[in-house]
């Protein structure tokens, strides 16, 4: 989730900026259609006067009717239309009000005279986008029609909150299109990353984004320079040193004593490991681009491991189950094997060390002193312990080698010390 955390709080703040002005909105429109529905419904105020007077004066019907069109109001006749309207009809707002049927006389605050009270009912009713009044008594009712007044339109409000959506919707567009730049940029890290070296981050907008891909750029450039140079150094040096190697060997052989030539078969033994370990380092400083894997045996492996470091096999002890397979390099992963072997010889008193697997994991174990220093120490290159006097023929690089070439195929370098027993492990990380 924190990948994508910026998305995620631009969509959140989009969410809520559209929730929050669809309430408003919402709220807004009951506020306005109350509004309106009671402006019309104190039309009820004239009915009621209208009413009282044709109830007080016994005027004719006709004398009703006319007194109401006067204010648009106008009698639905036709029964059955009057019917479907009270039963289809939304009702909008409802009054009931009493009316006085005769005139009342006051007299030392005494009321003289008969009165009859008449309670009214009024129901303003919404059918087919136009308003109806209903009007109940004890002695008729009455359904009015508004010709005037209509209900509440809301597609002003409509119009309006739909340009303020496509307004923020748009805006939000634009955020996320100025933002896509972010995640091809973060596409070309991860694959720089990754040992692509020819991956170009420059761009030609002059925005903030573009500064900083292009700032990446001029580092790719003088990373890939140094890079560059490096490699040529360290592949000159060796080109430089085999020739003379070569020759040093081809003379070494007319020296006749044997001692002599023992000791200069043994100083171009160490030269040539040296070259070798240059030789890696320039692949681990590309970071093992162009690894090959294929799925090979464990048992295979160590087998290929003990040919490349032209050891006694029976100096290697093997409880290695032949059954298991594991996805590699063949070439690196046996000379990190190799040097684990070396390592072990080289530390163990007697000589000897047992390789063994356990699930995934391949482990090395040989006898000797626990480490001085955590592991951490002694796998940074060019790392030597010098109380050990078995280690005079290391260049440091053992170890330093190995890690590289374990992270290289997703697993790590563990460590453990138990009744004097060194036990190294190929770890694989789990995601």
């Amino acid at each position: 989730m924190n990948r994508h955390a910026v998305l995620i709080t631009i969509l959140f703040a989009y969410f809520v900026t559209i929730g929050s002005i669809s309430y408003t909105v919402w709220a807004f429109y009951k506020l306005n259609t109350a509004q309106h529905t009671n402006n019309i419904f104190t039309k009820h105020n004239v009915i009621s006067q209208v009413f009282l007077n044709h109830f007080q004066k016994n005027t004719s019907v006709a004398v009703l009717e006319a007194n109401l069109a006067i204010y648009d109001l106008h009698f639905v006749k036709e029964k059955s239309f009057a019917a479907t309207v009270l039963e289809k009809a939304e009702v909008l707002k409802e009054r009931s009000f009493n009316t006085i049927n005769s005139d009342i006389f006051y007299q030392n605050k005494l009321v003289l005279g008969q009165q009859n009270i008449q309670k009214v009912r009024a129901v303003m009713l919404q059918y087919k986008s136009k308003i109806y009044f209903y009007i109940q008594s004890n002695r008729r009712s009455v359904l009015l029609e508004e010709r005037i007044l209509k209900p509440y339109k809301s597609f002003n409000l409509l119009y309006t909150y739909l340009s303020i959506i496509f307004v923020i919707t748009f805006s939000f567009i634009l955020i996320l299109r100025r933002l896509q730049p972010l995640q091809r940029l973060h596409k070309k890290i991860r694959l720089f990353g990754k040992g692509d070296m020819n991956i170009s981050f420059k761009m030609r907008s002059d925005d903030e984004i573009a500064t900083i891909s292009n700032e990446l750029e001029m580092a790719r450039v003088k990373i890939s320079d140094l890079m560059e140079s490096r490699t040529l150094f360290l592949r000159n040096i060796m080109h430089e040193l085999k020739t003379p190697i070569t020759k040093g060997r081809i003379l070494s052989q007319m020296v006749k004593e044997d001692k002599q030539r023992d000791r200069f078969d043994t100083i171009f033994a160490r030269m040539e490991g040296l070259i070798a370990e240059f030789a890696m380092i320039e692949e681990v400083s590309t970071g093992f681009s162009h690894l090959k894997t294929s799925e090979y045996r464990y048992l295979d492996l160590v087998d290929g491991a003990i040919d490349m470091a032209m050891i006694d096999s029976s100096d290697v002890i093997s409880v290695i189950d032949t059954s298991k397979k594991i996805e590699v390099d063949y070439s690196l992963f046996i000379t990190a094997i190799k040097n684990m072997i070396d390592n072990a010889l080289k530390y163990s008193p007697d000589t000897k060390v047992t390789l063994g697997t356990q699930g995934d994991e391949l482990w090395f174990e040989n006898r000797g002193e626990r480490l001085k220093h955590p592991l951490s120490h002694y796998v940074q290159a060019f790392t030597k312990d010098s109380t050990s006097g078995g280690n005079r023929d290391s260049f440091g690089l053992g170890l330093y080698l190995v890690d590289a070439i374990l992270k290289a195929h997703n697993r790590v370098l563990a460590y453990e010390y138990r009744d004097g027993i060194n036990r190294f492990i190929f770890v694989p990380i789990k995601d």
